[in-house]
C-alpha cells in the first residue's frame, strides 16, 4: 500500500475536535454535554445578514474576481475606517475564512523552512497552517500566573535566527482571551522594525473587548506599512463561522501581488458569504454593544466560577470570548476525556479543550484547559456545577 506524505504524517489533529467521538457516545448514552470546548457562538447570526442571502437575486452563480466582489472589498473600506484603519479596496483580499488569509500569509512571506515566531499558547491550527506551509513556528511562552501578557522582549530577541521572518500575534487572543496593550503593541513594532519582519496579526476578535480596554490594531501602527498583514474574519464579529469568509489586508504591495497568484489559484471566495459579508458591515453601530455586554456577562460569570472551585486558577481576559485555567490535576486531555466517557452530574457532562494542544512547547499546559463562554449563562452555571463535582470525584 502507498505510504501518506511525511507532511501528512506530521499534521497536528485538532486538540479543540478531537474529543468529539467521545462527546458523541456521551450523547448516545442520553447524557447532556455543555460544549465550551469550541468558540461557536449562541448568538444568533444577524437577521440582514441572512435576509440578504435568502433575497439576493443570483441567476448564475458565477465566479467572483479572486481578490472577491468589488463592491464588498470597497464596504469593508468603510468598516475599517470606523476603527481607524485606513486601507483602499486594492489592499484586501476576500479568503475563505480567516484560516485562509493566515495561509496566504505564510505562504507569501516565508520560505520552506523559515521560521515565524509566536507567542504561545496560541491557536492550535496555526500549527498545521505551518505544517503545510513547511515552515516552522518558534514559540515564546507566556504565562497563566501573568494572564498571558507579552512575554519580556529578551526572549524574543534571542530567538530571532537568519531564518526568522516574522511574528504572529492574535489579539485578542484565542485561546487564552488576552488583549495586548498600546505598549506591548509598539513593543512588537520596535522589534520588527529593528530586524526587518512582518507583523501578521489575526484581529477575528478585536470587536470584543471588555472593561473600558481598547483594540490596537497592528495596522495603526505608524512606520510599519511594509511590515503589517492583518489576518480577519466575519466568523466571530457575526456569529456567522460557517460563512467562512475573511480576509487578507496588507498595504505591502510586493506582498498583496504575490499573495493575488495564491487568491487567483483557488479561483474565488464564496459568493453567498461575501453577499452576508457586506450586508454585515451596514449593521446598527450599536449591534456589538449588546453582544458584547452579554459576553461580559458570560465572562465574569465563568470566571468567578472556576476561582471558586478549590485549588483551580483562571486569570479574567480582558478579550474574545475564551479563557484559560488551571486545573487541580495532573493531565488535562486524560480529564477530559474521562469526562465525557466515565462522568454525569445529574445526567450532564462538559466539554472543554485541553490547552496542551496550544502549547508548541512540549510539556506545558498539561495541567490546563480552554474554555469558550459561547454559552448562555444558565448552560454556564450548570457546566461549572459539573466540572465542581467531577474535580471532586477525580482521580489521576
Amino acid at each position: 500500500m502507498p505510504n501518506i506524505s511525511q507532511r501528512g504524517e506530521m499534521m497536528p489533529p485538532s486538540p479543540i475536535r478531537k474529543l468529539v467521538p467521545y462527546a458523541e457516545l456521551a450523547k448516545s448514552r442520553g447524557v447532556k454535554v455543555y460544549h465550551l470546548n469550541i468558540g461557536q457562538p449562541d448568538i444568533i447570526t444577524p437577521k440582514p445578514v441572512m435576509d440578504a442571502v435568502r433575497n439576493c437575486k443570483i441567476t448564475i452563480l458565477e465566479y467572483s474576481h479572486s481578490a472577491g466582489f468589488e463592491s464588498y472589498r470597497q464596504k469593508l473600506t468603510e468598516y475599517y475606517k470606523r476603527l481607524d484603519i485606513d486601507v483602499t479596496k486594492d489592499q484586501i483580499i476576500v479568503t475563505t475564512g480567516g484560516s485562509e488569509a493566515i495561509q496566504f500569509a505564510m505562504m507569501s512571506c516565508l520560505d520552506p523552512h523559515d521560521e515565524v515566531i509566536v507567542p504561545e499558547p496560541f491557536y492550535a491550527n496555526y500549527n498545521g497552517f505551518a505544517v503545510a506551509a513547511q515552515i516552522n513556528i518558534v514559540p515564546i511562552t507566556s504565562s497563566i500566573e501573568t494572564g498571558f501578557k507579552l512575554p519580556p522582549i529578551e526572549d524574543f530577541e534571542k530567538n530571532i535566527t537568519a531564518k526568522t521572518k516574522a511574528i504572529m500575534i492574535c489579539n485578542p487572543n484565542n485561546p487564552t482571551g488576552y488583549l495586548y496593550s498600546a505598549e506591548e503593541m509598539n513593543v512588537l513594532k520596535e522589534l520588527c522594525l529593528k530586524h526587518n519582519l512582518f507583523l501578521f496579526s489575526d484581529e477575528a476578535y478585536k470587536e470584543f473587548c471588555y472593561d473600558d480596554k481598547h483594540h490596537v490594531s497592528a495596522m495603526q501602527l505608524n512606520g510599519m506599512e511594509n511590515n503589517v498583514i492583518l489576518m480577519d474574519t466575519i466568523s466571530k464579529r457575526y456569529s456567522a463561522c460557517g460563512g467562512r469568509i475573511g480576509a487578507f489586508i496588507t498595504k505591502n504591495k510586493d506582498v498583496y501581488n504575490t499573495a493575488m497568484k495564491f487568491a487567483q489559484a483557488r479561483l474565488s471566495p464564496p459568493t453567498f458569504a461575501q453577499i452576508a459579508g457586506e450586508a454585515a458591515v451596514d449593521l446598527p453601530t450599536d449591534y456589538f454593544e449588546e453582544v458584547k455586554a452579554e459576553y461580559v456577562k458570560r465572562r465574569d460569570l465563568l470566571v468567578k466560577r472556576l476561582n471558586g472551585i478549590p485549588g483551580v486558577f483562571c486569570p479574567n481576559p480582558g478579550g474574545a470570548f475564551y479563557a484559560m485555567a488551571k486545573l487541580p490535576i495532573a493531565d488535562a486531555e486524560a480529564f477530559c476525556q474521562w469526562l465525557l466517557e466515565k462522568f454525569s452530574y445529574k445526567n450532564q457532562t462538559l466539554m472543554m479543550a485541553p490547552a496542551a494542544g496550544f502549547y508548541a512547547t512540549k510539556g506545558l499546559g498539561k495541567n490546563e484547559v480552554r474554555f469558550a463562554y459561547v454559552l448562555n449563562c444558565d448552560d454556564i452555571n450548570n457546566a461549572m456545577d459539573c466540572l465542581e463535582a467531577a474535580l471532586k470525584e477525580y482521580k489521576d
